[in-house]
């Protein structure tokens, strides 16, 4: 007879694993946190004496969770309003979180914003192919066990899903030039100083902005140096007053909080390439913005992250 732990105990010796599967899958912590709800009720409702791996009978249950949970978040985006970003989750040192902070470099790659938004490309099957084999190394027969399909079609799921994605990796960026750039950009953008916004921006700059219908926002993405120069001095001389900037991590990438030093209004993930801007993503649905809220609460706001 297999000897275990309490039902909690195993569960949350697999929590952190858990989590990261089902925010890779789904690219909504508040939506993962839901999956994992949904997966403790159901293992508190097996006879775990007929559960020779719980590891991998938990990592089963959050995927087909998230399987469900991703065909009607699908419906749900086709009728979104205007760009669909990722729900972010701050990795800042020190802010508690549910990722786990012990991932490796791949792993933390695997949840980088711009990656996120590009598995939205793929179907369900093919994200969870993805996600358990690039983050979590499950070979494709483990992975095939997971979903439920054959070793030959999980292995052709996460092909099809890799040329997909192909391109999409994280850059290593130095941290310190990172901030100067940005820096740089945002006392720019507050004084309106076009010329110099537009001398921090690639040609081909893209800047997407998710309000989701909740917070007046671009519906679409905005393209090209000087189109995304007057875009950003037109929403930072409009919705910038009285919030603060502060520099943190998001997603394992440096970007910008903005707060009224108590509450957050709006994350900024800056996409740099040598010395110039190449993509700004904003979110500012406060749905979006609910987890990372939380976060922040936990430890009492921002001061000591603004560095």
């Amino acid at each position: 007879m297999r000897v275990t732990g309490t039902a909690t105990d195993e569960f949350e010796e697999q929590r952190a694993r858990l989590f990261g599967i089902a925010y890779r899958m789904l690219g909504s912590a508040t939506d993962a946190e839901d999956v994992l709800q949904d997966a403790w009720l159901r293992w508190q409702g097996v006879d775990r004496a007929q559960v020779a791996a719980p590891a991998a009978f938990l990592a089963r249950t959050v995927t087909n969770l998230c399987l469900t949970a991703l065909t009607s978040a699908r419906a749900r985006r086709e009728v979104y309003v205007g760009p669909w970003l990722p729900e972010p989750v701050l990795t800042t040192r020190g802010v508690p979180t549910d990722l786990d902070p012990s991932e490796d470099v791949l792993q933390r790659e695997s949840v980088g914003f711009a990656l996120l938004a590009l598995l939205e490309r793929l179907s369900p099957p093919e994200r969870a192919a993805y996600v358990l084999r690039e983050a979590f190394a499950y070979s494709a027969g483990e992975v095939a066990a997971l979903i439920g399909t054959s070793e030959a079609n999980a292995r052709q799921l996460h092909s099809r899903a890799r040329g997909r994605v192909a391109g999409e990796r994280s850059r290593e960026v130095d941290p310190t030039h990172w901030r100067e750039l940005v820096a740089r950009f945002l006392t720019a953008a507050r004084d309106g100083d076009l010329a110099g916004l537009e001398a921090l921006l690639t040609a081909d700059v893209v800047a997407r902005a998710d309000g989701g219908g909740v917070i007046n926002a671009a519906r679409r993405p905005v393209e090209g140096r000087v189109n995304v120069a007057r875009y950003v001095a037109g929403v930072v001389a409009r919705f910038s007053e009285g919030l603060v900037p502060a520099f943190v991590e998001v997603n394992g990438v440096p970007a910008v909080a903005f707060t009224d030093r108590s509450n957050l209004h709006g994350v900024l993930v800056v996409q740099v390439e040598s010395a110039r801007l190449t993509a700004l993503d904003l979110v500012v649905n406060p749905e979006k913005l609910a987890y990372a809220q939380r976060q922040l609460s936990r430890i009492g706001g921002l001061p000591g992250l603004s560095g």
